[in-house]
């Protein structure tokens, strides 16, 4: 269903950096632009940062948390949305975020910048979906697959630049500005979305059933990182931990998704699952790639680095394409193209395991994985907004990250289990294993690209 904004033909609807909305695109790519430069600056300074407070026991906990609590975030704006607008949830998941970043920065301990990281996943969790309900308050229809080609564009700048930007304010500076220097820049990027979060003030469906998706939430994140420790474990141990986490995962994420999202139903459903499945074959190449460029082809950090962004060209060069073709593709063509494309760039950059393979053949493969997945997660965004009623696009919305969130930690925690139990025997198996888990859910996209109508 279509959103009730208007969407007849003016001069405004032609481009969304026209007068009309331009304030509006730019404060939410900025805000985009400063979570990716977040995320991809923490993970560079973390080394520093758990040297400097003792904290490399909770190491792994400082990635994991942020994504399990971004679970939190991403249900409760979902309801929020539905019921009020996005205006609400927006502000609160900001404030989270901004508060998590200062308590990270200014942290003595470990366990207290751990506490800001939580607290930094919430937010953006919020954040991530009132933005999507935010498009689809105020652009037209025709005019979503721009938008949300121009947020792959605010990852892409941060892909390239965050890493090297983080290292350098760590080494001349200290790593807490990579924390702290993030919010004098949210709030003026927040401050430009102002008029348009008034227009879309409501108060939508406010007698809509009170189902304790917060309970299933909460559930849903302790699974999560749950399941995140015990990938860190070793043996039986690691099996019987991951094993309950993966259950309890199941349990409440039923509660969170579309029924029949798990089952792989026709239609939204589809949707919301293939989000997941492809997150969780790019991501979880993603994790172990840059690891086997440095210690089987012997490339420095800063060329490993350079050849991951090979793929976030390939990713914005596929969405600017979904946004701007003019071969009159479906949309449901258009991720099932995707889906095909990842599957063969997986299967081409998996011959990096192989010396006698030239590197230049597997990363030209990474490029072609990000290529497909341009074209898959605009036009899922895409999908779930013209599927869904007004008082529906909050909780769709939010379900479309959940599935991601969900099964990119689930994935990262098995293949990371998976080659932890090699590492120390037979590394290259520990590699094949994990390039086996990614092509496995890339040859499932295909399939579930072809359930989406």
């Amino acid at each position: 269903m279509r959103s009730t904004h208007n969407t007849a033909a003016t001069p405004a609807a032609n481009s969304i950096l026209s007068p009309h909305y331009r304030a509006t695109t730019v404060g939410m790519v900025a805000l985009i632009s400063l979570i990716a430069f977040e995320a991809l600056a923490v993970a560079a300074a973390m080394p520093s940062v758990a040297q400097a407070l003792d904290g490399l026991r909770l190491y792994a906990l400082a990635f994991g948390g942020a994504l399990a609590t971004s679970v939190i975030g991403m249900t409760v704006a979902g309801r929020l949305c539905d019921q009020q607008g996005p205006a609400r949830p927006l502000w609160l998941g900001l404030g989270s975020f901004l508060i998590g970043l200062l308590l990270a920065g200014l942290a003595p301990r470990m366990e207290v910048l751990i506490a800001g990281r939580l607290l930094q996943g919430i937010g953006i969790g919020a954040i991530s979906v009132s933005l999507y309900v935010l498009v689809a308050r105020t652009y037209p229809e025709a005019l979503r697959p721009k938008v949300f080609a121009a947020f792959s564009a605010g990852w892409v700048v941060p892909s390239l630049i965050g890493p090297g930007l983080s290292g350098l304010i760590v080494q001349h500076l200290s790593w807490r500005w990579v924390f702290l220097i993030v919010p004098l820049l949210a709030l003026p990027a927040a401050w430009l979305l102002l008029p348009a979060l008034r227009s879309t003030q409501t108060n939508i469906h406010r007698d809509l059933e009170q189902r304790p998706v917060v309970r299933w939430a909460i559930g849903t994140a302790l699974a999560a990182l749950l399941l995140y420790v015990g990938g860190q474990l070793q043996g039986a141990q690691a099996v019987a931990v991951m094993t309950a986490a993966v259950i309890a995962l199941i349990f409440c994420a039923r509660h969170l998704l579309p029924g029949g999202t798990l089952l792989l139903r026709r239609g939204l459903p589809s949707v919301i699952a293939l989000r997941g499945i492809a997150a969780s074959a790019f991501f979880g190449c993603e994790a172990f790639l840059p690891l086997l460029l440095q210690r089987e082809r012997e490339l420095s950090p800063l060329w490993a680095g350079a050849a991951l962004s090979l793929g976030a060209l390939g990713w914005f060069s596929g969405s600017w394409m979904q946004g701007h073709q003019r071969f009159g593709w479906s949309r449901h063509a258009m991720l099932q193209t995707g889906t095909w494309l990842m599957l063969i760039g997986l299967l081409v950059t998996a011959l990096t395991l192989y010396p006698a393979v030239p590197l230049a053949l597997a990363l030209a493969g990474w490029s072609i994985t990000g290529l497909g997945m341009g074209l898959i997660y605009p036009s899922l965004s895409v999908l779930t907004l013209s599927l869904s009623a007004p008082h529906e696009q909050g909780a769709n919305s939010s379900a479309l990250q959940l599935s991601e969130g969900i099964a990119v930690a689930s994935t990262l925690a098995i293949s990371g289990s998976l080659f932890a139990a090699l590492v120390a025997g037979n590394e290259s198996t520990g590699y094949l294993l994990c390039f086996v888990v990614t092509l496995l859910l890339a040859a499932l996209a295909t399939v579930v690209g072809r359930r989406l109508s």
